[in-house]
């Protein structure tokens, strides 16, 4: 599985290829920054973002997007631009038809480090270890989005397999009604007949 993590920013967006399997060792296929200026208007910056993820896509045409979910912080301005160079990566993967997965913040920390809380440095490092790479990547930013990419790829097996059994089970609730429910007067009559 080839897999693009995103870790959204205006100023900074994140961008890693990871490719690989859980259970065997992973590769990088690529890493690093969209960059916009912070004085730039914040259209222009948006399509600067859009233009350099489709670059990714193009260049290295990953199977799955994971982004990071944007979740409340006390400064609403970062929140807001955060969410904006989201739904941007979300919507340059959909566009192609790449299914886009979320992964919150925590929840990449713990599947790479084995802790929720990590610090920026701790994700780094077991970036550097999983990857088997000389030095971690710069900024924080570009490890991050490697960190979403292995997240996913090593979460996605379990997700789907979730996925799948929650699907059985709606399948299964709606077909038993009807299994169970009487023949109409109609059904009744056209079988005598």
């Amino acid at each position: 599985m080839r897999v693009l993590g995103v870790d959204p920013g205006l100023t900074r967006c994140g961008v890693g290829v990871v490719e690989g399997v859980a259970g065997r060792p992973l590769a990088m296929r690529g890493v690093g920054v969209v960059r916009t200026p912070a004085d730039a208007e914040l259209g222009h910056r948006l399509v600067a973002i859009e233009q350099g993820i489709e670059q990714w896509l193009d260049e290295h045409n990953p199977e799955v997007v994971a982004v990071e979910r944007v979740f409340s912080q006390h400064n609403v301005r970062t929140v807001m631009g955060t969410a904006q160079a989201s739904a941007v990566a979300m919507l340059c993967a959909s566009r192609r038809g790449i299914p886009v997965a979320l992964h919150t913040p925590s929840e990449v920390k713990a599947a790479v480090t084995g802790s929720g809380r990590a610090d920026k440095a701790q994700v780094g490092a077991m970036v550097t270890r999983l990857l088997r790479l000389d030095a971690p990547p710069k900024p924080a930013d570009a490890a991050d989005a490697l960190a979403l990419a292995i997240c996913h790829i090593w979460r996605a097996p379990a997700q789907n397999r979730l996925q799948q059994a929650v699907a059985r089970n709606r399948l299964q609730q709606a077909a038993a009604p009807h299994a169970r429910k009487p023949p109409t007067a109609a059904a009744q009559k056209g079988r005598t007949a």
